[in-house]
């Protein structure tokens, strides 16, 4: 079994050049906040709320999980997500500051945008760091066993069934604690059904083989 890369390979780079890790790193950071922005919007067919935007980007923060456990492991993919978890704190405390803050009465109309989306953040984001917590480190966990089961081999296996049990924590808490008493029950159901299958689908049929690149890449290079 080869060796899993060090959490800061050694190469012969030119001095300040980002470590794979980094750069993985503050992907999934940027990815995880910009899914959080988007939630505030909700798709929606026929009068049905269906799907927040955040489904769009959401997948590929967990893709990004799956290449940290697979190359660093679980120890360090805990390290990411709990910083993650950090940075989404960092986004609520501020914005919550800046919807505070007055503005002008000519551009009463821009405070009012702004706090209509950053006024309601603090509850998706309340809702998605329970559900990233809880699903991402199921997510890696099961990477992890289901890799000493399979050995190197059927990385699709590790990353597909990971996610289908993780996205069950991870949808239904953000769920209910994003929307339960602001949408009807049967929409946040469909909600719920729909966000499940969308993500899994992006998870499978996007995430997975970015996931395959991403980790044959580094282990070609860096093992």
């Amino acid at each position: 079994m080869k060796k899993q890369v060090a959490e800061n390979p050694v190469q012969k780079n030119r001095a300040g050049e980002f470590t794979p890790l980094v750069v993985i790193s503050g992907l999934m950071i940027a990815i995880y906040l910009t899914s959080n922005v988007m939630a505030v919007k909700v798709m929606g067919f026929f009068d049905t709320a269906i799907l927040d935007c955040g489904t769009i980007t959401f997948p590929m923060a967990y893709m990004l999980g799956d290449v940290l456990t697979e190359i660093w492991g679980f120890k360090t993919a805990r390290k990411v997500i709990f910083l993650t978890f950090f940075c989404n704190v960092v986004l609520v405390v501020f914005t919550m500051i800046g919807v505070l803050i007055p503005s002008p009465e000519y551009l009463a109309d821009s405070a009012a945008a702004y706090n209509a989306v950053f006024g309601y953040v603090p509850r998706i984001v309340a809702s998605s760091l329970v559900g990233f917590l809880s699903g991402e480190l199921v997510n890696a966990w099961l990477m992890v066993k289901i890799k000493s089961a399979t050995g190197e081999k059927l990385l699709w296996v590790r990353t597909v069934g990971s996610s289908a049990a993780a996205y069950v924590f991870d949808t239904v808490l953000f769920c209910v604690i994003a929307f339960a008493g602001t949408i009807k029950m049967k929409d946040l159901l469909i909600m719920m059904a729909a966000l499940y299958a969308a993500k899994l689908i992006v998870e499978a049929v996007c995430g997975t083989p970015l996931a395959y690149g991403l980790i044959g890449y580094l282990k070609k290079r860096y093992s």
